[in-house]
């Protein structure tokens, strides 16, 4: 397998039609571009390098490095799409927190964003350009256009492949907007799109309903996507698609209010019989036991526990938000640069709270990298103090984050060998321990279909490969919804999972506090609307048909 379908960007003018606005966002795209989608689309040779324009929206922010965004009126670098969503999974709870001051980024850990603030609007933003992006390519390639341009036989097939991967970013995407903003803007191909297009709102459990259909159309026997495992690396394929669906039914009760636990179970079971494996520990040390901290490195691509990863490449895929961010940020203080892949100091940004360090075994101990017995605890901790007493401008409170490098699994740094900045490493948006986690939590829930017993085999699967051995399994008395809450949070941190969780457990807003949750040392409860973000003003006023969430 290799990194393909995004080291290959496309080379070909994306479209004028193709980058169009978010319908009812307020968005400014840039570049204009010359070409329109008819010249583009007549050609069958431009269809995969349009492809890769949907797949490099969840990883770069335009045609190159800076200067070329697809969206204006933001920074280039804190509106990529990966790492606005760090921003609000991660950096609203108990995982982590930011040194820096970069103009609202405090509010997040604090919980007092505004609908007019510019990380929300940013975040918003990305998901309505990649839901346009992936709307205006199905627009183009229906079976009627391809008739119409002469486009026939095994390139039509292929085309219809290209379709489903579409789809599924589209789903992908609107699961990230309903999740986020609650109801939300909705629109499909089939929408004729203009100027003063302005899209309805629709409700939360609508587009549930839109996503479940159209991931099941897409990925269920017959679909058109590729069977699991068979589709070029970082490219969607059946398995992804069922991942998203029982993240979706896990999620159920709060989108709808009405669980979906069996059919989460479903098509958790469905991934798990794909012959995915947890991280093997190929080419280290005898007697090392690195197969968790693999997962993160520069060569995690020849991961086969990864279901659907956004791809990056140190040398062809560079901005200054996605793995950019989550590697160079999470480097400060007295960190070896080299250990990390990168030229300097690091950029000393994001780091632990004592809430999640705590939630692992003897985290005071000196050098606990090498002595904790869950090597799941990935944070540096030499010059840094475990209690956070300053939030801002401290790099040093709080243990540091070392789970994602730019470094391959042998240690070597990764192909950016001129800037060292831009990483090989990819985000695992899906991998087979959060598949394992999300089974034993809805059998935990009620959901039928699945047992006890295989849930705590999954569990102790997960603590066998992060020991190294049976001393941390657990019995099936120990097997609880408090104990999956804390095994997420020890098994899938910094990975974009955090708040989704919480939310579901109830303890997002209430029932869990944190350090400096709501801006106090100790953590306090907020308000309870803040479990959804705003719609951002920009667009309430742009478009008439939008309400906004109550709170705010």
């Amino acid at each position: 397998m290799n990194k393909m379908i995004l080291r290959r960007l496309a080379t070909v003018a994306v479209a004028a039609g193709l980058g169009v606005a978010a319908p009812g966002c307020n968005i400014d795209r840039l570049p204009e571009y010359e070409q329109t989608s008819e010249a583009v689309f007549a050609d069958f040779n431009n269809y995969k390098p349009l492809l890769a324009k949907l797949y490099a929206g969840l990883a770069v922010t335009g045609q190159a490095r800076t200067d070329a965004a697809d969206i204006s009126g933001l920074d280039e670098g804190y509106s990529q799409y990966l790492r606005a969503y760090f921003t609000h999974q991660e950096l609203t709870t108990d995982e982590a927190v930011m040194t820096w001051n970069d103009q609202t980024v405090q509010n997040f850990h604090a919980m007092t964003w505004t609908s007019t603030d510019v990380f929300v609007r940013a975040m918003y933003s990305r998901v309505y350009y990649q839901i346009s992006l992936c709307n205006e390519f199905l627009r183009q390639t229906t079976d009627a256009q391809l008739s119409e341009r002469g486009i026939s036989g095994a390139n039509a097939e292929t085309t219809r492949r290209y379709r489903a991967e579409a789809r599924f970013l589209r789903a992908l995407s609107y699961w990230h907007a309903i999740d986020l903003f609650g109801n939300v803007p909705f629109t499909t191909e089939e929408d004729l799109v203009g100027a003063n297009f302005q899209p309805r709102q629709a409700a939360r459990a609508e587009v549930f309903n839109y996503i479940e259909s159209e991931l099941k159309a897409i990925g269920d026997d017959g679909g058109p996507l590729a069977d699991a495992r068979q589709n070029e690396y970082a490219r969607a394929d059946k398995a992804a698609a069922w991942t998203l669906l029982a993240k979706l039914y896990l999620n159920a009760e709060v989108y709808t209010g009405t669980a979906r636990y069996t059919d989460c179970l479903t098509y958790a079971s469905k991934v798990i019989g794909a012959d995915y494996q947890l991280n093997p520990n190929g080419g280290l040390p005898a007697g090392a036991n690195n197969r968790y901290r693999n997962l993160f490195l520069a060569d995690n691509n020849t991961s086969p526990e990864i279901i659907f990863p956004i791809a990056f490449d140190g040398t062809r895929t560079q901005s200054f938000g996605g793995m950019t961010y989550l590697v160079n940020a999470s480097v400060g203080g007295a960190m070896p640069k080299e250990a990390f892949g990168v030229a300097n100091g690091g950029w000393g940004g994001y780091r632990a709270t004592q809430a999640l360090t705590d939630l692992f075994p003897d985290p005071a101990r000196p050098d606990t990298t090498q002595n904790n017995p869950d090597r799941r605890f990935l944070f540096y901790t030499n010059g840094q103090s475990r209690e956070i007493n300053v939030v801002r401008d401290r790099f040093t409170d709080g243990f540091a984050y070392k789970k994602f490098r730019n470094v391959t699994s042998n240690l070597q740094p990764g192909t950016d060998v001129l800037d060292r900045t831009h990483p090989d490493t990819d985000f695992p948006m899906f991998r087979l321990a959060d598949v394992y986690l999300m089974y034993a939590e809805a059998v935990l829930r009620g959901g039928t279909g699945g047992s006890a017993a295989q849930a705590l085999t999954y569990i102790n699967n997960l603590r066998e490969r992060a020991y190294g051995n049976p001393t941390g399994n657990i019995t099936a008395a120990q097997l609880n919804l408090n104990f999956i809450l804390d095994e997420r949070a020890r098994e899938l941190y910094g990975e974009c999972h955090r708040r989704t969780d919480l939310i579901r457990f109830g303890r997002f807003v209430s029932g869990k506090n944190w350090p400096w949750k709501g801006d106090e040392k100790a953590g306090r409860d907020v308000e309870p609307f803040r479990v959804l973000f705003p719609i951002p003003t920009a667009d309430l006023t742009v478009n008439q048909n939008l309400r906004q969430n109550p709170g705010y």
